[in-house]
Formats: structure tokens, sequence, C-alpha cells
């Protein structure tokens, strides 16, 4: 890449807009393991039964029927904040919301009062799912079509940060403070990133639906009028099954070769947290010269070959070298991977219904992590580890066979 090429990169990645897009991220990443993996901790310090632990993974429902209220979103404008504009009035009202839940379920005990933290942690993923809504939609309408692949990258980043802070960090302030402290901290952070979402610039982009009807049954019958619209459905789930299924068996296996639990939060947690990050941004610069379907198909066969070197993870045995290199190279390779989707998908809103098109996208993005994870301790178990990698390599192929073949079609209707 020449000097040229390189300043003008520089200048998409360091935009106001770009940065806003990154803080977003961060204020959408935040929520997420404040109901699941870091309450589960929480949970277990107070010993709470295992069953218990394992019922209260349904909190996080909200996350995958988001689609269902993400048309009000679309047609209303958020109450007492309309005057923030649609996008960032939504926002501000969903951190707010959220900042509340938050600071209720510090005060409450998962041992004394389950019901009651069981409530509030839906209400949280509630709010959190909403906020992601609108974020995401902001997103798509406030970047050009030359940044989406940039945005898509710091976007990510940001949101991967976010889980590094509200997770790992969250732990490691709980061996030091109460739970209620680590809680408030997190719920005061969230207010933080409420006061910034006032810089953040308003979407000039949004084209409002005029009626419920339009905004609940346009979207879907604008979506499902396209050609191809099914294929894309089927290319969200299988896109990255490779990698969720690769994920899905990652820690059993780790853990069977002899590493222990601390290696494998230093190593695979946060090292590859920190990898997942920099093939984010690495993918969204290259996509400043590479064109979408270039994108998708380089970063989508790379993601699928780097599982490979859990492969010979597998055969080498326990070897702490091999273990860095195979957890960078599935999370460098995925981070490429993740932003090409993710501006793939923004590219195919219509700007009309961006929330409830990217939100019924998304979901069917996340059925990949419960198809992969339903059949992965089988065939672990009926062909061992390093015939298990590489079919979750082979599972990557029929994926891009799709897009090889029906991207033009695709294209025609996406907004790039």
């Amino acid at each position: 890449m020449n000097m040229g090429k390189a300043i003008q990169v520089l200048k998409v990645f360091t935009s106001f807009r770009m940065l806003m897009v990154s803080f977003l991220g961060f204020a959408s990443g935040l929520p997420l393991a404040l109901t699941s993996s870091t309450l589960q901790a929480w949970m277990v310090t107070e010993n709470v039964d295992l069953a218990l632990i394992g019922i209260f993974s349904l909190v996080g429902l909200p996350y995958s029927f988001k689609f269902l209220w993400s048309p009000l979103l679309d047609r209303y404008h958020a109450p007492f904040f309309h005057r923030f504009g649609k996008r960032k009035g939504w926002i501000l009202l969903s951190q707010l919301a959220l900042a509340v839940s938050i600071f209720v379920l510090s005060f409450l005990s998962p041992a004394s009062m389950p019901a009651q933290v069981a409530a509030c942690a839906v209400a949280l993923a509630f709010f959190s799912a909403s906020q992601d809504i609108v974020i995401s939609a902001y997103q798509v309408e406030v970047l050009t079509t030359e940044e989406l692949g940039a945005g898509a990258g710091v976007g990510i980043m940001g949101y991967r940060i976010a889980m590094i802070f509200s997770g790992a960090f969250a732990l490691f302030l709980a061996d030091h403070f109460s739970w209620q402290i680590v809680y408030m901290i997190m719920g005061t952070t969230i207010l933080f990133c409420s006061i910034l979402t006032f810089f953040a610039p308003e979407s000039t982009k949004i084209q409002e639906p005029k009626t419920l009807r339009e905004a609940v049954v346009e979207p879907f019958l604008e979506y499902f009028r396209r050609p191809g619209a099914l294929e894309i459905l089927i290319f969200m789930i299988i896109y990255k099954l490779d990698v969720a299924m690769t994920l899905a068996m990652n820690t059993p296996f780790i853990l069977s070769l002899g590493f222990t639990k601390t290696e494998i939060a230093a190593v695979s947690k946060i090292f590859g947290m920190i990898a997942t990050i920099v093939g984010g941004l690495a993918g969204g610069a290259l996509m400043t010269r590479m064109s979408m379907y270039k994108s998708l198909l380089v970063f989508g066969a790379i993601q699928a070959i780097s599982g490979l070197s859990f492969t010979l993870l597998a055969y080498l045995g326990k070897s702490h070298g091999m273990l860095v290199t195979a957890i960078f190279a599935e999370n460098f390779c995925s981070g490429l991977g993740n932003t090409a989707f993710a501006a793939f998908m923004m590219s195919l809103t219509n700007k009309k219904f961006t929330a409830t098109q990217y939100a019924l996208l998304t979901s069917f993005m996340a059925l990949s992590r419960y198809i992969a994870g339903a059949p992965s301790g089988y065939l672990a178990k009926s062909f061992g580890w390093e015939m298990y990698f590489v079919i979750c390599t082979l599972v990557g192929i029929p994926g891009l066979l799709l897009l090889m073949t029906r991207y033009k079609v695709w294209a025609s209707h996406s907004n790039h």
C-alpha cells in the first residue's frame, strides 16, 4: 500500500463518525456479560445450585427475538427523548433504562432472591437488545458506503473491548470488591456512555414509516420480495457455522490436553479477544480496497482454513506455542470474517426499515450458535479431536459455494 492509500485509509478510521461508532459498539457490548458469564460467576460465589444457574441462561432470550419489537423503534420516536432525534433518542432511553436495571440488580442477591434477579436480568437483556437494534440501525445510516467495512471493524472492536471490561475485568474487580460495587461500576459506565451519546451526530438518512402497518409488515414484505431472500437467510446461518462449531468445543478440547483454567483464561479469552479485535480492524482496513464480494469470499475461506490449526494442536498435544498460534489464527481470521459479514448485512438493509431488517438478519446469524452446539459433542466423541476440527473446516465450504453462485443476485438489491 503506497503512502496516498495509507493516508486515505487512516482518514476513514480517524473520522469523528468512526470514533462514535466504536464508542457505541462499546456501549452495545457492555451489558451482555452482565446477564451471562459475569452473572453466572456471581451466582457461583453465592453457592446457587448449578441447575438453577443453567436455567438462568434463558434470561438472554430477548437477544434472539429482538426483531419482534424492532418495528416499533423504526416507527416511533422515543418518549421524552424525541428532541434528540429518532436513533439518538432511543439509544439514550435504552442506556438510561440499562443503568437503572444494573443498579437495581446490584442490590439483589441471587441466592436469596433468584426470582427478582431473574426478572431484573430479563429486563436488562431486553433493554440491551433494544439498544443493539438502534445502534445497529444508526451505524448503517450514519456511515457512507465506503465506510461500511471500516465501520464494522471499529464497531466490533468497541463491542469486544466492552466484553472484556464487563467480563474479565469485572471478575478481577470481584476479587477485591463486593458484587454490589462491581455492578454499580458497570451501571456508572453505562451512564457515562449516555453522556457521550449526546455528542454523536444524528443520522440524516432515516426514512420513517408513516404507519404502524408500514413499520411492522412492509420491512418483511420488502425483504422477501427480493430475489434470493431465503438464500440470504440461509447464508446468514452457515457463513460462520465453521467458526461456531470450532468455538463450541474449544474449551473442552483445550482442557482435555491438560492446560489449566488459568492458561485458558489468559490465552483463549483475553489474548483471543485481542486477536479478534486486531482481525476486525485489519478486515476494515482491507475492505477499503476490496469489494464486498471479494472480502466475503477471501475472509470466509481464511476463517475456515484457520480451524485446521486446532487439528495440528490436537496432533502435537500440550504445546503452549501451538496453543497460542491456534488461538491467534482462529480469532484473527474470525475477526476478518466478522467485519465482512457485518458490512454485508448493513448493505442489505433498506434505509426505510433499517432497524427491523438488520434485526432480522442478525437473529438468523445467531442461529448458527445453536445449530453448531447441538451436534458438536457427538461429532467430537465419534471422530476424535483431529478429525472434528477438519469437519469444522469442511462445514465452511457450503457457505462459500452459495456466495460464489448467488452473490450477484443478492447484490442487485443491496445498498452498496
